[in-house]
């Protein structure tokens, strides 16, 4: 049987210690429920064997600090201050972007990984604030050991989890590594809402065209813009500052697949 591990409020060694292992996948609770998160190839292919999932989906890129998503993702400096508002507003933001040149040579290519972290435009989701117990994880294995850490939520493919590990499945939960159980956590993110009426997911924006190409600074319209692709938590104050940072964006809920 998979071994559980209570979430004390600090990382928890055993469990980062499981994640920094090649080719590992452990769950791990997030604001919007759990995820699966693993450090390199093998890992991100255990994941999708675990999850049964299709491979058209952008790879998401868990960033523990600005300075790992600076050095990893392209950025306008429009780009770069939403970021930094919901960065220091703690508000959990994923923006769909292509890759620094650079970042794909140091961190991508000796396993090949980019076949499994990029979609077809090449490029992936790059997640800022998404919860306590992961953001510990991920700001450690990267300013210790280098490593990014990718995600995938902790469900059979198209089936949320409810915020509750006893919902990440029966397949999850016997192929990951180690799970790390915050369930009181999850919910204190959402205390109004119920198991039905609570967001699982955060919001997704584009902010490239249909091929790739990272989008004008300031886009006027007739251009490509912002583009937010999934609601999800907190879509209302995200809107918001969409609109304080951009005379031009989008609402396409769904679009992108």
């Amino acid at each position: 049987m998979t071994k559980h591990v209570q979430w004390q409020g600090q990382i928890d060694q055993e469990v980062y210690n499981a994640l920094n292992q090649p080719g590992s996948m452990i769950v791990s609770p997030t604001k919007v429920g759990y995820i699966i998160m693993t450090n390199d190839k093998a890992g991100l292919e255990r994941k999708f064997d675990a999850k049964q999932r299709n491979r058209n989906k952008p790879g998401v890129v868990l960033c523990g600090s600005m300075d790992e998503l600076k050095e990893l993702a392209q950025l306008t400096p429009s780009i770069e201050a939403l970021y930094q508002r919901h960065w220091d507003e703690d508000i959990l933001l994923g923006c769909i972007l292509p890759w620094q040149p650079e970042a794909i040579e140091k961190y991508l290519q000796d396993d090949d990984r980019q076949e499994l972290m990029m979609d077809r435009r090449q490029t992936s989701c790059f997640v800022i604030k998404f919860g306590t117990p992961s953001e510990q994880m991920a700001k450690a294995m990267w300013e210790q050991e280098g490593k990014m850490v990718y995600a995938s939520s902790a469900n059979p493919s198209g089936k949320g989890n409810r915020g509750k590990v006893a919902g990440i499945g029966e397949r999850i939960e016997s192929k990951a590594d180690l799970i790390l159980d915050a369930d009181d956590y999850v919910e204190s993110i959402q205390p109004d809402k119920t198991i039905d009426t609570r967001y699982e997911q955060g919001v997704m924006v584009s902010m490239v065209d249909e091929v790739g190409k990272i989008i004008n600074d300031q886009p006027e319209a007739g251009q490509a813009c912002p583009v937010v692709i999934r609601k999800g938590l907190d879509i209302d104050k995200i809107m918001m500052n969409l609109a304080d940072q951009y005379d031009v964006w989008d609402y396409r809920h769904g679009q992108y697949y």
